[in-house]
């Protein structure tokens, strides 16, 4: 059983410098883009049997949820099984072509760094527009300082469940279980709205997901305070904000990251925003000690990729302590 959590180990490794090299292929073909097409076509197929009421609807997303998961996660164990059966290393090169596919490196980075070219070379029009790739709420209504914040953000919060969360699960849990947690975390993104349609629908997909998502969140904190230190932030700051505003959130875990972020660069986050033409009121993060600029996407960046690396080195070294004990 060591051997294949040490394979397992060695293709979480290969995973994430083969993302940090190429970055997330853009294909229709991609594992999270088929399970956001389950999601969708379930959704379709559960609401057509089921009564459109408060209850009928909880029931609906608890049985998606259910089986989005199963499925999601089925399919690469059965796969895993097969392909270590046939050949160890067989199994860890399918294991590192999954363990690639769910960690979100390079995108972060370039699909921030875009925002700030856009801004710098383009102007707003084309600041909103790049934005708009990488956030959920309307860009149109941004002004240059909004669209820089949106991006500062995404990146801050997308560390902990784009980077830090899939490693943590897949460290401990092998590509399976960082695909249970990608379906999860997709599920979210799609019906996790507190919004007429999805009220009661994405409750539980949303519930799990703060479930999931909590104790990576906090650590995901931690090791981007950590960075913040190694970058030339202002670590003791982000310390302070994090311990502050880690709350200022309708999700418990999105402010983590980001009131890190908030207090390493000494700027102001979150606040009101616009979803769907509906504004919503949200608290600030952090303290605006100076007005934002493009350069913070880059310095965000710079922590997200250095907390990134510390995290592949600690928790490897940890994985690899307990597999020695247990040889």
């Amino acid at each position: 059983m060591w051997k294949y959590a040490a394979g397992s180990l060695l293709a979480v490794v290969i995973g994430f410098l083969a993302d940090a090299t190429f970055g997330d292929p853009q294909t229709s073909l991609h594992p999270i883009c088929l399970i956001g097409n389950l999601i969708a076509g379930l959704e379709k197929r559960i609401r057509k049997y089921l009564p459109k009421t408060k209850a009928g609807e909880l029931a609906g997303g608890g049985i998606m949820a259910v089986l989005v998961t199963v499925i999601s996660a089925g399919i690469p164990a059965l796969l895993l099984c097969a392909a270590y059966r046939l050949c160890f290393w067989l199994g860890v090169v399918a294991e590192a072509v999954m363990c690639f596919f769910l960690f979100a490196v390079k995108t972060l980075r370039k699909e921030s760094a875009n925002v700030a070219r856009a801004l710098r070379e383009e102007g707003l029009e084309a600041g909103q527009k790049a934005v708009a790739r990488i956030v959920g709420r309307d860009t149109q209504v941004l002004d240059e300082s909004g669209v820089i914040r949106a991006a500062v953000e995404t990146v801050a919060e997308n560390f902990s469940d784009g980077v830090f969360a899939p490693m943590l699960y897949m460290m401990f849990g092998g590509g399976t279980l960082g695909f249970a947690y990608k379906s999860v975390n997709t599920m979210d993104s799609m019906v996790g709205y507190k919004n007429d349609r999805y009220l009661y629908f994405g409750r539980i997909a949303a519930r799990i997901d703060d479930v999931v998502n909590y104790i990576p969140a906090r650590l995901a904190a931690l090791f981007l305070i950590l960075s913040a230190f190694l970058t030339g932030q202002d670590g003791k700051t982000a310390w302070k904000i994090w311990r502050r505003d880690r709350r200022n959130h309708a999700s418990p875990n999105s402010a983590q990251t980001e009131a890190v972020a908030a207090g390493a660069l000494h700027v102001r986050l979150a606040g009101d925003a616009w979803y769907f033409g509906e504004l919503h009121k949200k608290p600030f993060i952090g303290d605006d000690l100076r007005p934002i600029e493009t350069c913070d996407i880059a310095r965000v960046n710079r922590m997200m990729t250095v907390a990134s690396v510390l995290s592949l080195v600690v928790l490897g070294t940890v994985k690899a302590a307990v597999l020695a004990l247990l040889i």
